[in-house]
């Protein structure tokens, strides 16, 4: 894997790298631009947010909030994508659109589905659900409580990839990003990395 920095995100699905269309690849079906998954992604880290948020006050009370926990989150955006990037196996591209609350990875290479919710979840597992687990465990780690709460929300994105992996790619399906969209297509021999 290589990590590449690309910058700000222009808006333009064309100015992102293009790998090869596969014979008789199918588009996912998600939203059309990135103004439509920005907020259809942010609308649902905000309800993931608030009930995550909720079972901390239930846990421990809201004063189980922790401005340093918040802060953290910011913090992991770019280890966030980092754990999405190691799941790849050749060049990956970062890009940021900060006014549209995008922060994202881009990689061209083919992957079975397996892979693809893995490289998806991974980030999410790393830097949400676990704190999040140990501080229902242990409600006196409210800094990772609240750190993970909204980490969690924060892969909605990610989330939604998910969901239309597990929908739409039928068994033994391969997956792969062309500008900004997921198509999946059926190897002719089935193979699975």
């Amino acid at each position: 894997m290589k990590l590449i920095y690309k910058g700000k995100f222009n808006g333009d699905p064309n100015s992102l790298p293009h790998g090869e269309h596969k014979p008789n690849a199918v588009k996912f079906r998600e939203p059309e631009n990135t103004k439509q998954l920005a907020l259809v992604a942010n609308l649902l880290a905000i309800g993931i947010i608030l009930v995550c948020l909720f079972g901390l006050y239930l846990r421990a009370n809201m004063q189980a909030f922790s401005l340093i926990g918040a802060c953290m989150t910011f913090l992991s955006l770019y280890p966030h994508e980092f754990l999405h990037a190691v799941c790849f196996k050749k060049e990956v591209y970062l890009y940021t659109n900060w006014s549209q609350g995008l922060l994202f990875v881009v990689g061209t290479e083919d992957m079975s589905k397996a892979r693809f919710i893995v490289m998806s979840l991974l980030p999410n597992l790393v830097f949400g659900f676990l704190p999040y687990l140990i501080f229902l465990l242990f409600p006196q780690c409210n800094g990772l409580g609240t750190f993970g709460a909204i980490a969690i929300g924060m892969g909605a994105g990610d989330y939604l990839n998910v969901f239309f992996a597990l929908t739409q790619m039928p068994k033994g399906a391969r997956t792969y990003l062309y500008g900004f969209h997921s198509y999946w297509y059926m190897p002719q021999n089935n193979q699975v990395s």
